[in-house]
């Protein structure tokens, strides 16, 4: 991928706007179809991880015919490393609020959730004060909509879109098959519009400055801006937002200690990024340019020298082990046989050869896992395995 080859900063996301009552009249206003293409030509990603147009998935759910329909905001933020959305439910809240809404108008949702992780009740109370702010403006303009929070309940594999609308009504957690798809049946088996936190506040961002000044932003298949959880051995730990496709030596540059010898890219199902490829990749999404791509729901950890990647590999193994919903046996076997596996070549009770036994399995993971959590579980252990090979054995 094609890096700026420099890190620029923005400021939209926790930009203080005092103005969403007007953007939010406004865009009632507005044609259903000119808010479509205007996202479309945004070219706006969904910034949860996945990187599905956003305009595109809120056009299918328009068109699809059905009595009702909902909209849904995905704050079930599990991915370890990542703290963005809770700062944006807490300083810009109206941001996702006016997003929802307006989306409800274009799909034709009366009702709309807030899924919160069950981590993040302390936010409840002063979110629920600004939804009825929000529902006080809609029932002056004569707008049906509400919006109401839906608790989770610390289940990581809730954050999957699937298995959070089998949570919300009332099922074990667990994903289901695709398709169908979310837009064509989602939440109790309606068409559902379902983003991430961030998502929606971009879509304010659309709505208030025009598609133009979004797309010029980052680079070719990666616009706009993206909000990014720094920490692990840095100085500068914190939330930041950056234009995408910047290079990861320029990441880096800017928020190592001087002494990096890998960054852990999207969290535990990411990738794990050591020093001798850091010119080469490109923090963005996948496109038709030459490079290493990294897409990312946001979390960036770095590790200096200090750190055994062993123990790094281990504590992810502990975290997708604990949290597979067992319903698929690559994924609830496959974490088990990985994490035993890595420990006990590092005993000396297996050959360091059995590394690559173990790899050919987090391949069949990825191959054969019924979701996301299983499928990225080779995404850190192939990176790690194959660029710490050493610290796996000594």
């Amino acid at each position: 991928m094609e890096s700026i080859h420099q890190l620029k900063r923005a400021d939209f996301i926790f930009r203080n706007e005092n103005d969403w009552e007007k953007i939010l009249g406004n865009a009632l206003k507005r044609k259903n179809q000119d808010i479509i293409k205007e996202l479309i030509s945004s070219e706006l990603k969904g910034r949860g991880g996945a990187g599905f147009p956003t305009g595109l998935k809120w056009k299918f759910a328009s068109e699809a015919e059905a009595d009702e329909k909902f909209i849904i905001c995905n704050a079930d933020e599990g991915e370890p490393g990542t703290f963005k959305d809770r700062e944006i439910l807490t300083k810009v809240p109206y941001k996702v609020l006016t997003a929802m809404a307006v989306c409800a108008n274009i799909i034709g949702a009366k009702k709309g959730f807030i899924y919160l992780r069950g981590e993040y009740k302390f936010l409840k109370e002063e979110l629920n004060k600004a939804i009825d702010e929000f529902h006080y403006y809609c029932n002056e303009i004569n707008f049906d909509f509400t919006i109401k929070i839906f608790m989770g309940s610390g289940a990581y594999v809730c954050g999957e879109e699937t298995a959070l609308f089998e949570s919300m009504e009332g099922k074990r957690g667990e994903p289901r098959n695709k398709p169908p798809f979310p837009t064509i049946k989602g939440y109790m088996g309606k068409p559902t519009v379902i983003n991430n936190v961030e998502t929606l506040a971009h879509v304010f961002t659309i709505l208030k400055y025009g598609a133009k000044k979004f797309y010029d932003l980052g680079v070719q298949y990666s616009r706009g801006t993206k909000l990014f959880s720094v920490s692990g051995d840095t100085p500068k730990p914190g939330i930041y937002e950056l234009e995408l496709g910047m290079s990861l030596q320029d990441f880096v540059y800017e928020f190592g200690d001087g002494d990096t010898k890998a960054v852990q890219v999207g969290g535990a199902s990411g990738f794990l990024v050591p020093r001798k490829n850091f010119k080469d990749a490109a923090i963005g999404f996948k496109g038709k340019l030459t490079g290493i791509s990294l897409p990312t729901g946001g979390s960036m950890m770095l590790f200096n020298s200090s750190r055994s990647m062993f123990n790094v590999l281990d504590n992810y193994l502990k975290f997708f082990r604990e949290e597979s919903c067992g319903q698929c046996t690559p994924c609830r076997v496959g974490c088990q046989q990985l994490q035993m596996g890595i420990k006990a070549v590092k005993r000396g009770e297996k050959p360091s050869s059995y590394l690559t036994k173990l790899l050919r399995l987090a391949e069949t993971m990825q191959l054969a896992a019924k979701c996301g959590l299983g499928q990225s579980v080779a995404n850190s252990f192939s990176s790690i395995v194959d660029n710490f090979h050493e610290e796996m054995i000594y």
